[in-house]
């Protein structure tokens, strides 16, 4: 009786690490709800006053301009030969990469200071955090982009 005991419950043990294992693998292959692409999108700019395309090209994200309340050149650009042109369009962000929790490694362009700025962003919500900086993001600036679409 003693013996018969033990291998139920061993076929018991068996059956659940089989179990287990099976659950595990199966979610493991299933898409994570945070996973990479969930930054694609639209967004509304942090004044709501430009709409902005996160897409990916390669293994990267970026983020252009597609809507504009207004019609503006990049006059305080560095580069004097992109002073002329228009803001719609332009790629703000540049060159993320997904790392598991966020987006990092990435560039943004302040087209109020012509400046270009280290950035990383990653969600609150639905909607996203971009952090530009300069070195390190302890020295930097956080604004919240609203999901759109």
């Amino acid at each position: 009786m003693n013996i018969k005991i033990k291998t139920l419950t061993m076929k018991k043990y068996i059956s659940l690490s089989i179990a287990l294992f099976t659950m595990f693998t199966i979610a493991l292959s299933q898409p994570n709800q945070n996973n990479a692409d969930s930054i694609l999108g639209i967004f509304w700019s942090p004044k709501k006053d430009a709409k902005i395309e996160i897409f990916k090209r390669g293994d990267k994200y970026f983020g252009k301009s597609i809507w504009s309340s207004s019609t503006r050149k990049d006059l305080k650009n560095p580069n004097e030969s992109l002073r002329n042109r228009n803001l719609l369009g332009v790629e703000f962000l540049s060159n993320f990469i997904y790392n598991g929790n966020g987006y990092e490694d990435g560039t943004i362009y302040d087209p109020e200071s012509g400046k270009t700025y280290d950035c990383k962003i990653s969600f609150s919500g639905k909607n996203l955090k971009v952090r530009g900086y300069i070195g390190i993001s302890l020295f930097g600036r956080t604004e919240l982009f609203e999901r759109v679409i």
